[in-house]
């Protein structure tokens, strides 16, 4: 049993900043990429930033320059630094995590954290 915990959202004006975490616990092995995907009220499910094993990042258009992704691997936790929030960010984030079993990697989601950015 795997356990993601997310925390950090919140509602914040445009040009704000949020830090977002994701605790992993559990039946950990081996965590490969961590990511944040986020989802709008009516809209799929998107990527937003992940980061490989190794450190590689990867980022949506829509957010380069202005959010960070990083990973503490002692603490199993992955976090997303979003500065100048805009309210098209506004969305549900979510937290993913692929652990390594074998010669098989499996997903993990996490519950979901509400960012709302709004004067």
């Amino acid at each position: 049993q795997v356990q993601l915990v997310e925390s950090g959202g919140g509602l914040v004006q445009p040009g704000g900043s949020l830090r977002l975490s994701c605790a992993a616990s559990g039946s950990i092995s081996s965590i490969t990429r961590m990511a944040w995907y986020r989802q709008a009220p009516g809209k799929q499910r998107d990527l937003v930033a992940s980061i490989a094993s190794g450190s590689i990042t990867n980022y949506a258009d829509s957010v380069k320059g202005r959010f960070t992704i990083s990973r503490d691997n002692a603490k199993n936790t992955v976090y997303l630094q979003m500065n100048s929030l805009k309210a098209e960010d506004t969305a549900v984030y979510y937290c993913n995590v692929r652990l390594l079993r074998g010669w098989n990697e499996y997903p993990y989601w996490g519950q979901g954290t509400q960012v709302t950015v709004s004067s």
